[in-house]
């Protein structure tokens, strides 16, 4: 039986890429977990990221230091840009975008799985229940996915790259009810964009309502701790 080559995993410590990456394991890839650490307001999901990688079984985590911080541009890189708290504003893109991150961050997994001789990335990205992220799009994507055949030497030499986005078209009570299906312990994930200085989810940022709508959609029992409990999305 031939051995599968690894697939690399971005692992932000959120739920939506612990189910993408218990998603890529049940699949039968070795999984390479990757972290960035860009100097994130809520840099407490980085040992969420840990929790993640370690249940999933990762054969590797990699927490990659790149302040983005340098370039601001988003509430989740500069501490003067206030994270919005009074839901989710359909049709903008929220000040809580960080100027093309999944684009950086879907580049290093790009190098680290031709170095590993990988042809696979997973990433938790969702185009249903969302902020509205334009970089979390199927467009995005293929788009992606081509420039990786163009930009490597492997994709010239013929052995292009696959970039998965298992959750894409997922609602976020669909993504509670896989990691359920998975036998996830689901409150090993962060989601929250301003934690409480005690350690908690704040309850009132998008990503703290959209999880517990996703929850109680679901029909399953939050494990979140919230200081607030969170109004609908």
């Amino acid at each position: 039986m031939t051995q599968q080559t690894p697939a690399v995993v971005l692992v932000s410590g959120g739920l939506d890429s612990m189910v993408s990456a218990a998603l890529a394991r049940e699949a039968g890839y070795p999984v390479l977990a990757l972290s960035v650490d860009y100097n994130q307001r809520h840099r407490v999901e980085l040992a969420a990221a840990a929790r993640v990688a370690k249940a999933v079984g990762a054969q590797r985590h990699v927490v990659l230091p790149l302040d983005l911080s340098a370039f601001g541009g988003s509430a989740l890189t500069d501490d003067s840009i206030a994270v919005p708290k009074d839901g989710v504003e359909a049709g903008a893109i929220p000040v809580t975008y960080v100027p093309a991150r999944n684009t950086i961050f879907l580049s290093l997994a790009l190098g680290w799985a031709e170095a590993a001789g990988g042809r696979d990335l997973f990433v938790g990205v969702n185009a249903l229940d969302y902020s509205g992220y334009p970089d979390c799009r199927p467009e995005f994507i293929a788009g992606f996915e081509r420039l990786a055949e163009l930009a490597t030497k492997a994709g010239v030499e013929g052995a292009p790259f696959r970039i998965h986005a298992p959750l894409q078209h997922m609602t976020k009570a669909d993504v509670v009810r896989e990691g359920a299906r998975l036998g996830l312990d689901m409150g090993l994930s962060w989601s929250c964009y301003d934690p409480t200085p005690a350690g908690q989810h704040c309850g009132l940022c998008d990503s703290c309502r959209l999880r517990h709508k996703g929850f109680e959609d679901a029909g399953v029992s939050d494990p979140t701790v919230y200081a607030v409990s969170p109004p609908a999305p």
